[in-house]
């Protein structure tokens, strides 16, 4: 897809997220609109997937691991958007006993997803072992994950992190959600992160820093990263994106992280989000 088929495609995204997480009263709508932009690049333009053969193991095509699991709004819909299942199934978000659990799960078998998440700071480690088995097995297509900022307190982060620029996994392109907000308020407050860019490169890792909730910049960093890839370091993509993206009220605070929406809320965030490939 070309930007603006993506812009229009996130656009439904952002769309699906209000909807989803107001029909249950519950989820996290600040994270998954401001990484709608990222995600939606990644399955609709730049991912080689098959999603009507989707395997657990990936091989022969690139994967994608979502660390920070409370978005799952967003990852149920570009899944079910992108064909991996039936769009209507996202009215059950959130429903005991159905497939698309607060945060994602494999136990119910749905297809895209590869591991439970949610636990904070195990989605990297995930992604260098699948990188590393895609390198034994001569695969030479890449693996994502997408990982929050405040996430980016776990040690686990920083030993994963060490040993993927030290080991060279260089079919790894990392993408950090850098709104510089989490639950319990901005990231610097909570526990200052410092210079993320300087943090990681130390670590043996190509950093490429963007705005990621512009289209254009998004696409060119992916393009940039596997450019980049099968050279002897990671990528990482430093994304800076703005929690609540394209919904003004929820946007420029952390507290629309885990609050869904009210009637009269979720009205005024659909009016200003255009509807594009038709609501479920």
């Amino acid at each position: 897809m070309n930007t603006n088929e993506l812009k229009r495609v996130a656009s439904q995204v952002r769309r699906d997220i209000i909807r989803m997480v107001h029909g249950c009263q519950s989820g996290h709508p600040g994270g998954s609109l401001g990484a709608t932009d990222i995600v939606t690049a990644l399955y609709f333009n730049q991912m080689q997937i098959n999603p009507e053969q989707f395997s657990i193991d990936g091989r022969e095509e690139d994967m994608f691991f979502l660390s920070n699991g409370h978005v799952s709004p967003l990852f149920y819909s570009v899944l079910a958007r992108r064909g991996y299942f039936p769009v209507s199934e996202l009215a059950s978000f959130r429903r005991l006993g159905t497939r698309l659990q607060g945060h994602p799960t494999t136990a119910e078998g749905l297809p895209g997803v590869r591991i439970a998440s949610g636990s904070l700071g195990q989605g990297l480690s995930v992604a260098i072992g699948a990188a590393t088995a895609k390198r034994l097995n001569h695969d030479d297509h890449l693996v994502f994950v997408l990982m929050g900022d405040g996430e980016q307190d776990e040690g686990q982060i920083w030993e994963a992190a060490m040993y993927a620029g030290a080991k060279k996994v260089d079919n790894l392109v990392g993408i950090i959600d850098y709104n510089k907000k989490q639950i319990d308020g901005p990231t610097d407050a909570v526990m200052d992160l410092g210079d993320m860019r300087a943090k990681y490169e130390a670590f043996g890792w190509q950093v490429i820093e963007l705005n990621g909730n512009d289209m254009q910049q998004v696409v060119d960093a992916l393009n940039t990263a596997r450019k980049g890839a099968h050279q002897g370091k990671p990528q990482l993509l430093l994304a800076h994106t703005e929690m609540g993206m394209g919904v003004d009220f929820m946007m420029g605070t952390h507290k629309w992280h885990g609050t869904p929406p009210n009637d009269e809320q979720a009205a005024n965030a659909l009016s200003q989000l255009e509807e594009t490939l038709g609501d479920y």
